[in-house]
């Protein structure tokens, strides 16, 4: 028996953890954006009965893959600062909360 600690590379991780701060912050922003842009809210209307939740949900998950993809294919094999980044995923979590918080988004409403 060994001793010998194995450090892996942390890249993959650190992709997928700021692939869904990414994702978060994209359905935030576009909560807030179609509150201020009729235009873009009508245009996110990808199935009536859910309204525009179904073009925010549907781009934020697709921010989230290819940034996932992106990222991961960059990282993979290879070490970075995971505080750095689990730090800058967290942010991008709070801000995306905030901006789909309906007294923040509310007051950007164009009428």
């Amino acid at each position: 028996m060994t001793d010998k600690k194995t450090n892996l590379p942390n890249g993959a991780a650190a992709a997928a953890i700021l692939a869904s701060g990414i994702g978060c912050f994209a359905i935030g922003l576009l909560t807030t954006l179609a509150e201020m842009s009729a235009g873009l809210k009508d245009a996110l209307n990808l199935y009536n009965p859910a309204g525009p939740l179904s073009g925010k949900t549907t781009v934020g998950v697709v921010a989230w893959l290819i940034a996932w993809f992106l990222l991961h294919t960059l990282w993979k094999g290879k070490d970075v600062d995971l505080r750095r980044i689990y730090v800058v995923a967290l942010v991008l979590l709070g801000v995306g909360f905030l901006f789909t918080f309906p007294p923040f988004f509310e007051a950007f409403a164009g009428e």
